[in-house]
């Protein structure tokens, strides 16, 4: 199956998405409808589609999507993991089976080690049970966090966002390359490939600006924990869906078919339990054996 591993739909109301750029073409619905041509285009059977509002209100919503989409081929949603109720709240989402993991905007948290603290990794401790995965959205700056967050959950499945979103625009790779292959180190933390051109210059990047940080994912996770995943319709602040599109399809020529495969589509499958869900050793990650 080939899937876009990372895309959001949402009904726009200024209110409920205030971090939405005024003026900009995201002040609008983005559904399946808008998506489905463009899936097709790309030669891709589904996707999945992630949280975009903190509330458990969006996490029902998606599924509703998905229940009436078959393109929506799993949900990462958002449960509060502080809460004191977070287990009863996975258990109730967990019940759907295009349930497939949770995520937090922690890269809008202004403390850096707010993945550390006691709340939080309490409720993540909880996920496992319910074979859910979990998808980290942070910046470059909270990639030590997110290290020792790995490693106190060595059996915990966990997907890095938008290559924690390096300083493309500027040209900075370091400290962000050694963090990324510190990270890589925890076989069961894997990486999508997405959000770059939006961290890059909108109005002028070329694919030789990602190159650079390409090369440090690819030799640092390897083909069988890489992802595609497109961020649509948030990449359109920065261009089209098919652009996002040919800048990881031309870059991954480099890895053959069976590399190909596995990044778009074949290692989301894996993860988020498509068709169907995981078992608890399927929620292993790392290359297989």
């Amino acid at each position: 199956m080939c899937l876009d591993a990372h895309q959001h739909f949402w009904t726009y109301s200024e209110m409920e998405y205030a971090w939405i750029p005024k003026g900009s073409p995201l002040e609008r619905d983005w559904l399946p409808i808008d998506l489905a041509p463009l899936l097709a285009r790309a030669g891709l059977d589904g996707s999945i589609a992630v949280q975009a509002r903190q509330t458990v209100t969006e996490s029902h919503r998606l599924l509703s999507l998905a229940d009436r989409s078959t393109l929506v081929k799993g949900v990462v949603g958002w449960v509060d993991l502080r809460s004191e109720g977070v287990e009863e709240l996975l258990a109730e989402l967990s019940k759907h089976p295009k349930f497939a993991g949770v995520r937090h905007v922690v890269q809008d948290e202004p403390d850096a080690n707010f993945m550390l603290g006691t709340d939080f990794l309490r409720g993540v401790g909880n996920l496992r049970s319910f074979n859910l995965t979990y998808d980290i959205l942070i910046y470059a700056k909270q990639l030590p966090a997110a290290i020792e967050l790995a490693r106190r959950f060595p059996e915990q499945p966990f997907v890095l966002d938008h290559l924690a979103k390096p300083f493309i625009r500027e040209g900075i790779i370091s400290p962000w390359r050694e963090q990324i292959r510190e990270l890589a180190k925890s076989g069961n933390v894997m990486c999508k490939v997405s959000g770059m051109v939006t961290e890059a210059d909108h109005a002028s990047w070329k694919p030789a600006d990602f190159k650079p940080y390409l090369d440090v994912v690819f030799e640092a996770f390897g083909e069988d924990r890489l992802m595609y995943g497109s961020d649509w319709p948030v990449c359109l602040l920065a261009g089209s869906y098919e652009q996002v599109f040919r800048l990881v399809d031309g870059f991954t020529r480099q890895s053959g078919p069976t590399g190909r495969e596995k990044i778009f589509g074949g290692n989301a499958a894996r993860f988020y339990g498509v068709p169907g869900r995981r078992d608890a050793s399927a929620a292993q990650q790392g290359p297989p054996s």
